[in-house]
């Protein structure tokens, strides 16, 4: 390795108060989707003091910085999200939000400052490095999509990009281990809304009248085990229904019901098929006895599945950065991430950063009003990706 781990050690430890000091600000003054105008400045202004190209206004407020090495070589990037939830702080920290309302309590805060953290100490090895970096501020993960608007506006391109690297700081893996797996990582997520007509009457006096809420109770028992039914055996896939809206008085029978749902799944092959079974269940169950629906289905984020060849390289810098016995393969989750978009087109791994307190009191989950983060886990991020960059530039 032509720039040593422990150069990069060195060099992280000697930041890693300013990138507590970044998260920490980032946390105070947190925005949501597409409007992290505030977040966007601050992180334009701290790249072009360290001298990278600077592109703002990807998605309407992603960020860009593109530092290149001393040679010719392939394009690493490196991914941080930006948003912050409308989640109600309920920490009491000096620099809990400033925001009504809006709080950063999935670790996003820590990923921006983690990144820029890498922009600064891998600038300052620039000579040393052949190829390019790309620094990528996305806004918008949280449910927006934004990763799909940025390879819109044209983020994998000029330059080309060869490969993807994402993290994200979780409250499940204690401080000190990294996690990631092979193939398929966080499940697809598609979002529903089911409407289902009936014919209003009196409760007293139901003869002639459907009842769309009993109609209703038959969906939310039925439709996930008939998709489970029709695909084949194990399939990894969850249909859940969040919310059911319906009726309008105690003493009359409903004429329409609104379930709205998600559909997870982690196996791209079937993931198609869940929305025809879901039609076929709802046919069959609703339409026989003279009720009628409605099905808007909205395709979401696809699976993120992690190249084999670049989480062995995460995996292998892993190993030096936190000791192998603290690299763990995951599960497959459930949950979804669009980093997804990129790897669907580039090479790339997303990986967890363990950032679990010794303090059980504190593990709090993610988009609690509560959260936080073992902020040692912080430089832990810093030497990952800086670490996995290097080798990569040195060795493709």
């Amino acid at each position: 390795m032509k720039i040593s781990y422990a150069a990069i050690d060195e060099r992280a430890s000697g930041l890693i108060n300013e990138v507590i000091r970044l998260r920490r600000d980032f946390h105070e003054h947190p925005e949501l989707g597409f409007e992290e105008r505030r977040t966007s400045s601050v992180i334009a202004r701290y790249l072009a003091d360290l001298g990278l190209e600077v592109k703002t206004g990807l998605a309407r407020t992603g960020v860009v910085g593109l530092m290149a090495g001393s040679g010719p070589g392939k394009t690493l990037m490196l991914r941080a999200d930006m948003d912050a939830l409308p989640v109600q702080e309920l920490n009491e920290l000096d620099y809990r939000s400033s925001t009504p309302g809006v709080m950063h309590a999935c670790g996003h805060d820590g990923h921006m400052a983690i990144l820029l953290g890498a922009a600064k100490l891998l600038a300052s090895l620039k000579t040393s490095l052949n190829g390019q970096v790309m620094f990528v501020f996305q806004p918008a993960e949280e449910n927006l999509g934004g990763a799909r608007f940025m390879i819109e506006d044209g983020l994998l391109e000029n330059p080309h990009v060869d490969a993807a690297l994402g993290l994200h700081l979780i409250s499940i893996l204690p401080y000190g281990y990294i996690g990631t797996r092979k193939g398929p990582f966080m499940a697809a997520m598609d979002t529903f809304t089911i409407r289902i007509h009936g014919r209003g009457g009196h409760s007293a006096m139901p003869g002639g009248s459907i009842d769309a809420i009993a109609l209703s109770a038959g969906v939310v028992s039925g439709l996930n085990d008939h998709v489970r039914n029709g695909l084949p055996a194990g399939s990894r896939f969850l249909v859940n229904i969040g919310t059911i809206r319906g009726g309008t008085a105690h003493n009359i029978v409903a004429d329409l019901v609104e379930l709205e749902g998600t559909v997870r799944c982690l196996d791209e092959a079937v993931h198609p098929m869940i929305k025809v079974l879901m039609e076929g269940f709802l046919s069959g169950h609703i339409t026989p006895g003279g009720g009628g629906f409605e099905l808007a289905y909205q395709e979401g984020y696809p699976t993120t599945v992690n190249d084999t060849a670049m989480t062995d390289l995460v995996c292998r810098v892993a190993g030096h950065v936190v000791g192998p016995d603290k690299v763990i393969e995951m599960p497959p989750s459930m949950a979804s991430e669009d980093m997804s978009f990129y790897l669907q087109r580039v090479p790339g791994c997303y990986f967890f950063v363990g950032a679990g307190s010794d303090d059980a009191a504190l593990n709090i989950p993610h988009h609690n009003p509560r959260f936080t983060v073992d902020e040692r886990a912080l430089e832990t991020g810093l030497r990952m990706l800086c670490s996995a960059a290097a080798v990569f530039l040195e060795t493709t």
